[in-house]
């Protein structure tokens, strides 16, 4: 998640907790300097976020988390936090995403060559791939996922995945 209000973290932290349980792992926050596409829009001094949710989900929910968290989005429930956030503009951007053991997915409602049609409006894109013992990203990756602290905390993230699997296996769990 991005935006340029660092309260706004804590609170849609509360409400992506409310819908997809507790976090496991969460990022530092660090600077969102690497374009300037989302000034108008968002403000200056982008700031960014990643949470890592403990639950894990089936790949082919992807499309219906993404519509869940546009209506986060939109529906600015941080506005009362500052008196000059405006009503028609998100204040927060909040892109879901997934890991499994060979790559990391992120979901987008634009559309573009990289990216493949789920349903409702939304796309899904590998946004890295894992190679020798790492997250790599592919040409079209966004910088951010880029940063050598994006790829560290999915590196770990992918680790406690995978002892995710492990313990659900011995379960006879369908993932």
């Amino acid at each position: 998640m991005f935006t340029s209000d660092k309260c706004l973290f804590s609170l849609y932290k509360e409400e992506l907790i409310k819908r997809f349980g507790e976090v496991d792992i969460e990022s530092n926050t660090q600077p969102f300097n690497f374009t300037d596409y989302y000034e108008k829009e968002f403000g200056k001094n982008l700031i960014q976020k990643l949470f890592s949710f403990s639950a894990l989900i089936r790949q082919d929910e992807l499309a219906e988390i993404k519509i869940i968290t546009n209506g986060l989005e939109n529906n600015n429930i941080g506005k009362n936090i500052k008196k000059n956030i405006t009503h028609s503009k998100r204040k927060i951007n909040l892109d879901p995403g997934y890991i499994t053991l060979n790559k990391y997915i992120l979901a987008s409602t634009k559309n573009g060559p990289s990216r493949i049609y789920l349903n409702q409006g939304i796309y899904a894109e590998i946004t890295l791939r894992f190679i020798n013992k790492s997250f790599v990203p592919c040409e079209y990756t966004y910088p951010n996922y880029k940063t050598d602290e994006y790829i560290n905390f999915l590196n770990l993230v992918r680790q406690k995945y995978k002892l995710q699997l492990r313990k659900n296996s011995n379960k006879n769990s369908i993932l």
